[in-house]
């Protein structure tokens, strides 16, 4: 089932016992997990789910539920996310220490799991004094990643796409998350794909890759600014020689915030490995940079990358309230009818207080205004 170079690699990036591990885990189904939206929603809406150990917001769930069959998913009360992704979270919490209004970055955003726990991060630290830049290079991608953003509501966070090489050449970010790509390892469970593309030759393509974007990025970060670096796949090629590189070349040393809720330590950082924890897998290290920090950094991020704030539109008039039948017929764009004592015109219709789109109620029905990249597609009888 898999290459032998990657048994062979994965042995000696994390030992003999816990690659029998692993390999016997990734023959598993996967698991299911969501992370909350602190400022929506505070009790889990499923039943049975049980704390993810590392993040304050996160759920496992025991099986996969019917997520687009939820209005609540598609208000962005939480967010659909691997479990062992969240601890970047975790770590950017234990490690980054918020002065003045901070200025983050997140390299590689899409689609957005990392972004919305950034946020909900620095809304808890800041408040209102922060900004969220959330990159991503691919424009394919970059649409889903400010559709999530947008749903997520958090009007601190901007969007953005820009090669790394684009950003500016003085030190403009108190903290940068990059969870760059990678020759993702940690997705074999979910993608046959990623199986049958794995190579020991894209490993160092990986690797060298992900040197490329650090550089590239570097003198964007203030001197003693946090980089969280990130991988969802196993090797120690791309994980622990990548930060060592870090500390060596760009200059920077390696963060300890300690042990976390029983995650595997490398030499410079985590290892979530499947089997030894619930999730897919990923590799994360803090780092602060001691590098000396070029000129100046004063100047607006957002207005000179041209960033966008997906989350700042007010909502569109009176919001309305409905039931979940009307509120799945609305996500489906479906013509709906609103309770009778609805305002004529211009609306919001939410579900459980949570807003779901515009509509523009005519009194005997109202004319569905939710995007139609967004709606349901599926049978919703």
């Amino acid at each position: 089932m898999f290459d032998p170079g990657f048994i062979r690699l994965l042995t000696e990036s994390v030992g003999e016992e816990k690659a029998r591990i692993v390999l016997d885990a990734l023959g598993r189904d996967p698991s299911v997990s969501v992370r909350l939206n602190p400022s929506k929603l505070t009790e889990v809406p499923f039943p049975d789910a049980e704390r993810v150990p590392w993040s304050p917001y996160g759920w496992l769930l025991p099986e996969r539920p019917s997520f687009t069959m939820d209005p609540l998913f598609h208000a962005g009360c939480y967010y659909v996310q691997d479990s062992s992704a969240m601890f970047v979270g975790e770590l950017f919490r234990r490690t980054f220490v918020p002065e003045g209004r901070p200025v983050v970055l997140d390299l590689c955003a899409a689609p957005g799991g990392k972004t919305t726990d950034l946020a909900a991060s620095l809304r808890a630290m800041c408040g209102d004094g922060f900004t969220l830049l959330a990159n991503e290079v691919m424009k394919a991608r970059f649409r889903v990643l400010r559709e999530n953003v947008a749903t997520w509501g958090d009007s601190r966070v901007a969007v953005l796409s820009r090669d790394p090489s684009a950003f500016p050449d003085r030190p403009v970010f108190d903290a940068i998350v990059a969870d760059v790509p990678c020759s993702g390892e940690g997705m074999f469970r979910k993608d046959d794909r990623a199986v049958e593309e794995w190579s020991a030759q894209t490993v160092a393509f990986c690797a060298a890759r992900q040197r490329r974007i650090l550089s590239d990025i570097w003198p964007s970060l203030k001197e003693g600014g946090l980089l969280v670096y990130s991988t969802c796949t196993f090797n120690r090629e791309e994980n622990d020689g990548n930060v060592g590189w870090i500390c060596e070349e760009l200059g920077a040393e390696v963060l300890d915030p300690g042990d976390i809720c029983g995650v595997t330590r490398t030499q410079r950082g985590y290892a979530l490995l499947p089997g030894l924890v619930p999730g897919e897998g990923q590799y994360a290290a803090a780092l602060r940079k001691t590098a000396p920090a070029g000129r100046s950094g004063k100047g607006d991020p957002v207005l000179e990358l041209g960033a966008t704030f997906p989350a700042a539109a007010a909502p569109a008039g009176p919001e309305i309230d409905v039931d979940l039948p009307t509120a799945l017929q609305y996500l489906h764009g479906d013509a709906v009818r609103l309770p009778a004592d609805a305002p004529k015109g211009l609306l919001t219709v939410c579900y459980r207080g949570h807003a779901l789109g515009p509509a523009k109620n005519l009194g005997t029905r109202a004319n569905n205004l939710y995007p139609k990249e967004k709606r349901i597609r599926k049978d919703i009888r």
